[in-house]
């Protein structure tokens, strides 16, 4: 498949996408100090929600319509939201946030492994097989090939979070299959709302009815990663892919664990160990073998 070359302007708005995903794990953990992992969710998908909405009515597009299309959105909205949202706001009650940035990047992993069973033109080459190879012992590596000899807390909170990476990769084969053609605000919008009608219930029921925070802190990282990290992050997330391809939006999954891990230490003095690094090199050989870019540019090289 050919790569769509990175303009500047396309190499801007990808920096800019990874900033703000990298930056919203420090924001949920510093929300989930005062309120609980499925008010933290149902907050982010209501409020994003909300923002795509104001969207598709100011741009006029498209609201979303018909019991088939909406259920496919709820499928989206499982698989992308409520069951990677809720996995890996739980786990980041046990885990850093930086740890949880590095798992976070399997999903191209998994990604990859559930394309070429579900897609005829995805299968699985030698070349896309080193490269999950690599990020599977990148990810053993950074959880520690100890964590399951003495499971405990944080060992569940990491299999959490890698749980919710393999929902991620579920939710980009459903897309592929179930809302091709569908606008992409229109479709996020969709998703979002449906996800919100299944975390009311699912909150109201596990922590009750959800109290105002009374931290400032709070409030500024609830609207950091609703407003900024989910609702603008999903509108530039479809621009760069319409701009670059998604090939090069590959890429933004390398830039967000060093912000994570960069801001979990500044902010809240999070430490990880040695092991953790190595893993995530590891992990970046891997989706890099998997992009493939690098590798045929060396073969044009040796071939001139």
């Amino acid at each position: 498949m050919t790569q769509t070359s990175l303009s500047p302007r396309a190499w801007a708005e990808l920096l800019l996408l990874g900033l703000l995903w990298g930056g919203s794990f420090l924001a949920i953990r510093t929300a989930l100090d005062e309120i609980g992992p499925l008010t933290a969710v149902l907050a982010r998908t209501g409020i994003a929600a909300l923002i795509l909405l104001g969207v598709l009515l100011w741009q006029r597009g498209p609201l979303p319509r018909g019991w088939s299309l909406w259920l496919r959105l709820l499928g989206m909205g499982l698989l992308n939201n409520v069951i990677p949202f809720t996995l890996m706001a739980w786990g980041q009650l046990h885990i850093p946030s930086g740890l949880t940035a590095i798992l976070n990047a399997t999903t191209a992993i998994f990604g990859v492994i559930l394309a070429a069973l579900v897609f005829a033109d995805e299968r699985l080459t030698r070349r896309k097989g080193l490269g999950v190879t690599l990020g599977f012992f990148g990810v053993t590596l950074a959880i520690g090939p100890g964590a399951l000899r003495s499971f405990d807390l944080t060992s569940l909170a990491q299999l959490a979070v890698l749980a919710g990476t393999v929902s991620y990769a579920c939710a980009g084969a459903w897309g592929r299959a179930m809302l091709t053609g569908l606008p992409p605000v229109s479709a996020a919008f969709g998703m979002l709302a449906a996800a919100t009608a299944v975390m009311l219930p699912l909150t109201l029921l596990s922590e009750g009815l959800p109290s105002l925070p009374a931290q400032p802190a709070t409030w500024a990282a609830i609207l950091y990663y609703a407003g900024f990290a989910t609702a603008l992050a999903y509108l530039l997330y479809y621009r760069v892919l319409a701009m670059a391809g998604s090939g090069n939006l590959l890429l933004v999954t390398l830039i967000i664990p060093p912000i994570a891990i960069a801001l979990g230490s500044l902010v809240r003095e999070e430490t990880l160990p040695p092991q953790a690094y190595a893993g995530f090199a590891l992990l970046v050989l891997g989706l890099v073998i998997l992009d493939g870019r690098l590798l045929r540019r060396r073969g044009t090289l040796n071939r001139v």
